[in-house]
C-alpha cells in the first residue's frame, strides 16, 4: 500500500492508495503536488498531469472516503458523502465513471469545509 496525506485549510487527512500503476503515479506526483478544488456535490476533484495507463475497473458507485481517478479528465475525486445521484443509502455515485484507487483512514466528513477553489496538497508518506 501506498501512503499519502492529504491538507487543506480545514484539516489534514491520511489514505492508502493500491498497487496499480495508476496509484503508483499518483503517488510519485505527490512530492507535495498543489492543486486548486472543485466541489461537485460531497465530493471534490482537480486536475493531476500524469499520462499512464488507466488500469482498473470503470465504475459509478462508491463508498464515501473512496479515492478514484476520472479518466479523460485526469483528475483525482475525493468522495466525502453523497453525491446529487445518491440514493437513500447515501452512498457517492458519480456521473462519469471512475476508476478507485484508494480511500481516507478515518472520518473525512470534514472536507465539506475545504471550499471550492481552495488549495489542496498531497504529500507522500513513508
Amino acid at each position: 500500500m501506498l501512503k499519502l496525506k492529504i491538507r487543506t485549510r480545514n484539516g489534514e487527512y491520511h489514505a492508502e492508495l493500491d498497487d496499480s500503476d495508476l496509484s503508483t503515479a499518483v503517488w510519485f506526483s505527490a512530492t507535495p503536488f498543489k492543486a486548486q478544488i472543485n466541489e461537485l456535490g460531497c465530493s471534490i476533484f482537480f486536475e493531476m498531469p500524469i499520462d499512464v495507463n488507466e488500469d482498473g475497473e470503470k465504475q459509478n458507485e462508491f463508498e464515501v472516503g473512496d479515492i478514484a481517478w476520472w479518466p479523460g479528465v485526469n483528475a483525482l475525486t475525493i468522495f466525502y458523502g453523497p453525491t446529487p445521484l445518491s440514493g437513500e443509502d447515501g452512498k457517492p455515485v458519480s456521473k462519469y465513471k471512475c476508476i478507485k484507487i484508494g480511500r481516507i483512514i478515518g472520518d473525512c466528513s470534514s472536507l465539506e469545509e475545504a471550499g471550492d477553489r481552495q488549495t489542496i496538497i498531497l504529500e507522500q508518506e513513508f
